[in-house]
């Protein structure tokens, strides 16, 4: 599979390119199967390396298998010496990702020895490769997003209140821990825990968790000194990862009851989510399935309210291409993997986001979030 990811790669650039340098983490390490913090791809037509330092060589020479690797010596003298010998003329880099001091260092070094390509066309072929996902990808993000939904809840009430279609459909122990005179920061190192002792190399994003008024803040931050109150509802979006690849989801719910507005525009959330899940096929752009969810917002007269797009991509970065927002005319293809996330946010008063995240079909979408998505009262 990773000897595929450099062919595929090298064939996405234009013709007149020689050589690719990829020195950005989450790139080599997609390229490359490696996680480390440092090291250098170098891809050509007819080969590829990995010059990487001695904290990682041992590690690298055992798992890295679709190129050559090196131990990092004299970095640039490395890279001419392996420009010469593919007669490489032309070298693309990652313009996207590198610093001006790293690509004025690469030029003074081998500006005399090729043509360096500062374009977007390496990061683009890059990113194109990554937004379309291989079954493998999917099955390492669906097995994060598992995880994210482990729970002890009790399974019976829930089978009892509609909410459970199984025994792996719930949230996590979070909804069994959630009471009033806990701390937002309670709730997000509960969830932390949670995850991690169920199988996930850390969090995909800095967790949130809030309660209250606080929950109007689309990524408002998790306080010690915000206390649940009875009535309150409470946002959690969070997210584990397996293997380096990302799971996200955003729930809701509400710790005592909900007053008569609230439930309303929970409601509203939750239709405006349903269609924009249920046109996410190839072929729409992204910006026409932020338009679904949006119209029902708009309609019901909170279109001020939902001030951030539908939709990210997510796989080894929790933000990637493509995006569902309005600004996005890229279509949507098989593979690729969406989060729906639509949202009201009322200053002062409550705000409801509900986000699962979806693989695009040949014909509609596979949703990846299995947690309830009914107002759940605690």
């Amino acid at each position: 599979m990773m000897q595929k990811r450099m062919e595929t790669l090298m064939q996405k650039l234009p013709a007149g390119t020689d050589a690719a340098l990829i020195q950005s983490d989450v790139n080599r390490r997609y390229l490359t199967g490696m996680q480390s913090s440092a090291g250098t791809v170098l891809c050509f037509r007819d080969g590829a390396y990995l010059i990487i330092d001695f904290r990682y060589i041992e590690k690298a020479r055992e798992c890295v298998k679709n190129c050559t690797v090196l131990e990092q010596h004299d970095l640039y003298e490395q890279i001419r010496e392996l420009l010469r010998k593919h007669n490489a003329r032309t070298l693309s880099v990652e313009s996207m990702t590198m610093t001006l001091s790293q690509f004025s260092k690469l030029k003074q070094q081998l500006g005399n020895q090729v043509q360096l390509d500062q374009s977007d066309a390496l990061s683009r072929a890059i990113f194109a490769c990554r937004t379309v996902k291989t079954e493998a990808e999917i099955d390492k993000i669906r097995k994060a997003q598992r995880i994210a939904e482990r729970t002890k809840f009790d399974i019976e009430m829930m089978r009892e209140t509609g909410f459970c279609s199984g025994i792996e459909i719930a949230f996590a122990d979070i909804c069994n821990f959630l009471r009033a005179g806990i701390s937002e920061r309670d709730v997000m190192l509960r969830l932390n825990q949670t995850m991690m002792e169920h199988g996930s190399e850390g969090e995909s994003f800095p967790t949130i968790a809030l309660a209250g008024s606080a929950t109007s803040m689309p990524h408002g931050v998790p306080s010690a000194q915000r206390i649940i109150r009875d009535g309150d509802f409470v946002l959690m979006d969070y997210g584990a990862m397996v293997d380096g690849y990302h799971s996200d989801m955003t729930r809701t719910v509400c710790v005592g009851q909900p007053s008569e507005k609230m439930q309303q525009v929970y409601n509203i959330v939750l239709k405006a989510q349903a269609a924009g899940i249920d046109g996410a096929k190839p072929g729409i752009t992204g910006r026409e399935m932020d338009k679904l969810a949006r119209d029902i917002i708009d309609e019901a007269g909170y279109g001020d309210a939902f001030g951030h797009s539908l939709g990210h991509g997510v796989g080894l970065e929790i933000h990637e291409f493509p995006n569902a927002s309005p600004a996005t005319q890229t279509k949507l293809e098989a593979g690729n993997v969406v989060t729906v996330e639509p949202g009201i946010y009322l200053s002062g008063e409550f705000g409801v986001r509900i986000e699962d995240f979806v693989v695009i079909r040949e014909n509609g979408c596979e949703n990846l979030t299995k947690a309830p998505k009914q107002l759940l009262v605690l």
